[in-house]
């Protein structure tokens, strides 16, 4: 029930990306060498950091190592997939404070808003 398809949504994610004339890069390795699960490029243009949480456990702390690893990469959003119900608290407004923008969207949501957001480009 709560478990994502991180294969699908990748290449789901990638071909999406690919209609827009992006590029989608699953295992994204940044500058200081963490990876992000999902980068979505505009040339070298960094547009979208996609971070997929299958895991409840530890949830706020591993938000706040998305929204450090997203800014330190140099992305200007970050996408958080998780489908439980989680309450980020503070944490939203920290990434805010980086000037990283934060969405915690459900799997169901996410090939839907990734098209509304690569069509305002």
């Amino acid at each position: 029930m709560f478990k994502i398809k991180v294969k699908t949504l990748t290449r789901e994610i990638i071909a999406l990306s690919e209609q827009f004339g992006l590029k989608a890069v699953p295992e994204y390795r940044t500058g200081d060498g963490t990876r992000i699960d999902i980068a979505v490029l505009d040339g070298e243009n960094k547009l979208l950091a996609i971070e997929l949480e299958a895991s409840f456990k530890w949830f706020p702390q591993r938000l706040l190592y998305d929204v450090v690893k997203a800014h330190r990469a140099g992305f200007p959003e970050l996408w958080v997939v998780s489908n439980f119900n989680s309450k980020p608290g503070w944490i939203i407004n920290y990434a805010s404070e980086l000037g990283v923008s934060l969405r915690i969207l459900k799997e169901k949501e996410v090939l839907e808003g990734l098209r509304g957001r690569l069509a305002r480009l």
